[in-house]
């Protein structure tokens, strides 16, 4: 008689690393007052952001509306702002997740790879008002998702991108980074529905076997709209996955670790993950919030340029007339995402060239490259001038500006700009830390609250904005229901 072997799958342990995300996400006590803070700075940034890009861009509101014309408002469903729908909660999670997205103006930390940890925020704002909505209709106070735990999955969604990002490098064979945000929001989200520990290592583990995106649509010649969705996308599919977690679906033990067809060997050239670090609150605590409108990886060239452009003014010269060419030094990771040259086809291409912001910022004189300035009815889309500075232009990699922006002690962003006038003389800036980086923290806050609020008059009157933020400063914010909150961003 043959002695009856165990059930192979339900026997085996998960792969420890979806043990590690769960196991943070469902025991790690939040108490860091400088975590919270720099959460709450994060949620009303990202909220903003999201309000731009309604407002700044014709793509994103032809595409965050209801699949069909006739479902703009589903029983107990995602108030989305800026906007009169109520959506599901998969269309409510794309939706914010995209509108947050969308402009490439929210925040952003860098290191092997680079990603935007608030692109999380679709799947948790989404899930906490639907959810809060349900408990309220029900009379389930206990039901409720009040603004403390949604900074607290805020948290920890940022905390595990980022740690991830420190050390493994999707970048490097193809994949887009937005895995980090379906990981990352999988993992909070099904905390957030109540599923148990068992419900979470199964939704996290199918987060992981999923056919991940390609990174071609960030790259030229293919960069194009769909990276500002990306994320929407990622967010809608990890609430698909808690929910049929919810639902029963058991878990794949070894997504990660199997042979032959496990993540490991498939997709990431038999390399594992390192995790240099616990999960804690360190990448809150160190996220750039994006004061000025440019990707992350230009932030400094940006601000340098702007700089010799008053140089330039001073000295009365025409950057068109004077100039003979502009030698840009930048760390290794502005090299492959925004080193372009050629033709720029639409609005995804324009804000990853630095190029294209270096010669706005010039011809400006020196003011800012703004959200419009990126938009295909731009004058500055087709502007010859643009084009011919852009010419005179050229970048390399500085060894030490890399060096310093994988030193975790450090993480500068640096660049430097160097220009060769016609009459021989040389106009020389650099910037070691953007505005918005914690190295900058004193002016950080203020600039990032004027931001928000500047970027919610887009849409809503005077007396809107101060209920926002005014709810936003009051001690109770914490304790608020989720939908409370977000009832005053509906149009």
């Amino acid at each position: 008689m043959s002695i009856p072997q165990p059930d192979d799958n339900s026997e085996r342990p998960y792969d420890e690393i979806i043990d590690l995300i769960v196991n943070y996400v469902y025991d790690y006590e939040v108490v860091s007052k400088p975590a919270l803070a720099r959460s709450k700075l994060a949620l009303i940034d990202s909220l903003g952001v999201a309000i731009e890009s309604l407002a700044r861009s014709k793509e994103c509101t032809a595409l965050v509306k209801p699949i069909l014309e006739g479902a703009t408002s589903v029983p107990g469903g995602f108030r989305l702002p800026g906007t009169s729908y109520s959506l599901d909660l998969l269309q409510g999670a794309f939706n914010m997740g995209a509108m947050i997205r969308y402009l490439d103006h929210n925040d952003a930390f860098a290191g092997a790879e680079w990603g935007h940890p608030s692109d999380n925020l679709g799947a948790i704002l989404a899930t906490a008002d639907v959810l809060t909505r349900e408990a309220l209709a029900k009379g389930n106070k206990d039901g409720i998702i009040t603004i403390k735990t949604v900074l607290i999955s805020l948290i920890k969604a940022y905390e595990i991108q980022g740690v991830f990002q420190i050390r493994n490098a999707f970048n490097r064979v193809g994949l887009d980074h937005t895995i980090l945000v379906k990981v990352g929001s999988t993992a909070v989200v099904s905390w957030m529905m109540g599923l148990d520990r068992e419900q979470a290592r199964s939704a996290v583990s199918h987060a992981w076997v999923d056919g991940h995106p390609l990174r071609i649509y960030r790259q030229a010649p293919n960069a194009g709209p769909r990276k500002g969705w990306a994320a929407g996308d990622a967010c809608m599919r990890a609430v698909h996955l808690a929910g049929l977690a919810r639902a029963g679906q058991p878990g794949i033990r070894t997504p990660l670790t199997a042979a032959r067809w496990g993540f490991y060997e498939v997709l990431n050239k038999n390399q594992g993950f390192q995790l240099p670090q616990p999960f804690g609150t360190w990448v809150v605590e160190n996220v750039i919030f994006k004061v000025l409108t440019a990707e992350g990886h230009g932030l400094t060239a940006v601000e340098a340029a702007m700089t010799a452009s008053k140089e330039l003014q001073k000295r009365n010269l025409d950057p068109l007339v004077d100039i003979k060419s502009i030698r840009v030094r930048v760390q290794e990771a502005a090299m492959i995402i925004i080193n372009k040259r050629g033709s720029l086809n639409n609005a995804a291409d324009r804000d990853h060239c630095l190029r294209y912001m270096l010669a706005v910022v010039l011809l400006k004189n020196g003011v800012e490259v703004e959200t419009e300035d990126y938009q295909d009815d731009s004058p500055w889309a087709t502007d010859a001038r643009v084009e011919k500075l852009r010419s005179l232009i050229s970048m390399e990699e500085d060894p030490q500006m890399t060096r310093d922006y994988h030193n975790p002690e450090i993480r500068s962003v640096g660049s430097a700009i160097e220009i060769l006038l016609k009459d021989g003389s040389t106009v020389k800036t650099w910037q070691d830390f953007p505005l918005g980086h914690p190295a900058r923290g004193d002016e950080t806050d203020p600039m990032v609250r004027q931001k928000a609020v500047r970027n919610l008059g887009l849409m809503f009157s005077k007396e809107e904005v101060d209920r926002i933020m005014n709810t936003f400063d009051k001690p109770e914010f914490e304790s608020m229901p989720t939908s409370e909150y977000i009832d005053l961003f509906s149009k």
